[in-house]
């Protein structure tokens, strides 16, 4: 079926513009922008003058199948990403067992086939995550694997990285690496400073972020491997990643839109559903990482989509379980961006859309005719109070529980098709 989305303002995150017009979609793919008439037969859905952007690629999202489907399932984590504007999900690793070997691979994706959003996944860099011996990278990218890489569990084995970094390279894969030096972070629970010592909290240094990128970057220089920091959430981080891209090694950074919307006091009186890896920074911190984002010098937002049940989070913050869901609340929480002038709709859509497709080479993330019909249209203005009972994943750990937000998804579309309706939602 051919659709005619007309009356929309329309972001191009690669030109970096706004502008209003339609577009008709055609055997799921964008076959015409411009200020046209609907075709012959067509669908005709009224944008309504909103905000009509390519649908996120989300470059790092848990999901607990296999071994924690209690959290989170590939049907639940995809209605939360088509709620959400995600329209595609790159799954993390970090399951029970990893997905280690193409086995467990071919059965995630075929798990993933329920699901109305593109999942592709992520495999780990080494066996069991536990950086001893590296996983079968040629095979893992035959079955379908887009980056390898263990999340949070830090390789301290320098010699197995730089195996593992320089048998990615011949390949031409991607790592995505975790920036933190395993030693200090070790048993932390927020970034050092005042807060953490009022609250008796155990600390770890910012500088430990930017000692664990220093030595990825300088093996990837040894090795030539195309690098993605997953998070960098620190301003002492940026300038040696600024240099590194000065000297033409291939890499990119992501952070999550916590830690663009967050600090460290938002934990407040011990809230659990704060406690993030790595934990929230300074204001002073996340001031430097918006300019960051807006500057190009960080390319990718992510949601790093966490799911927590209440008996991981419901415990003394030292202990409680890190992370929380971010899927549907992605879009509302980059509105507060926007609304305080820190970084532009285009500028947002090319580090949550376009700079992770083009990085795991997907044809996603772009406005323009030919690419795929994946795409958002919402209100960065509705406002509403966000109630975490009603979201569609089946872990409820957000930080944003009872804030007034910004920002409502209206609908999605996947391949032209529509897997999300805010008016059917609401009917």
């Amino acid at each position: 079926m051919t659709l005619f989305l007309e009356n929309a303002r329309l972001i191009d995150p690669e030109a970096l513009t706004e502008t209003t017009g339609n577009v008709i979609i055609d055997d799921g793919k964008i076959a015409a922008i411009g200020q046209m008439s609907a075709p012959k037969g067509a669908e005709v859905i009224d944008c309504g003058g909103k905000y009509l952007a390519p649908g996120i690629v989300d470059l790092g999202v848990k999901i607990g199948e296999p071994g924690e489907r209690h959290r989170e399932s590939f049907r639940t984590a995809g209605l939360a990403a088509a709620a959400g504007g995600v329209t595609t999900i790159i799954a993390r690793p970090d399951t029970t067992p990893a997905i280690d070997t193409p086995e467990t691979l071919e059965f995630v994706t075929r798990r993933a086939a329920q699901a109305p959003v593109r999942i592709h996944h992520m495999a780990a860099l080494t066996k069991g995550r536990e950086g001893r011996e590296m996983t079968e990278l040629g095979f893992l990218m035959d079955a379908g694997a887009l980056a390898f890489g263990d999340v949070t569990h830090v390789t301290t084995d320098t010699k197995v990285l730089s195996r593992a970094f320089t048998y990615a390279r011949s390949l031409g894969a991607l790592v995505v690496c975790h920036p933190q030096d395993p030693g200090l972070s070790r048993g932390a629970s927020v970034t050092s400073g005042k807060f953490a010592s009022l609250r008796g909290l155990p600390g770890v240094s910012p500088m430990a972020e930017r000692m664990g990128l220093e030595r990825d970057l300088a093996l990837v220089e040894m090795t030539g491997v195309r690098y993605h920091a997953d998070q960098i959430t620190t301003a002492r981080s940026l300038p040696s990643l600024a240099r590194a891209k000065a000297a033409g090694l291939d890499v990119t950074a992501g952070i999550s839109i916590h830690h663009l919307t967050l600090n460290e006091l938002d934990v407040g009186d011990y809230r659990t559903f704060f406690k993030l890896t790595p934990p929230l920074r300074s204001e002073e911190d996340r001031l430097a990482m918006a300019q960051a984002v807006a500057d190009g010098v960080i390319d990718i937002i992510c949601s790093m989509h966490t799911p927590a049940d209440e008996e991981s989070k419901r415990l003394p913050y030292e202990e409680a379980a890190s992370g929380a869901v971010a899927l549907e609340t992605f879009i509302p929480a980059a509105m507060r961006l926007y609304h305080a002038g820190a970084v532009s709709l285009p500028q947002l859509f090319r580090a949550m859309s376009l700079n992770p497709a083009k990085r795991l080479g997907l044809a996603q993330g772009r406005m323009q005719e030919g690419a795929p019909a994946d795409l958002v249209l919402f209100d960065p203005n509705a406002p509403f109070v966000l109630d975490r009972w009603t979201l569609q994943s089946k872990s409820k750990n957000t930080p944003f529980d009872g804030q007034r937000m910004e920002g409502k998804v209206l609908a999605t579309f996947v391949a032209g098709r529509k897997v999300f309706d805010r008016t059917a939602q609401s009917a």
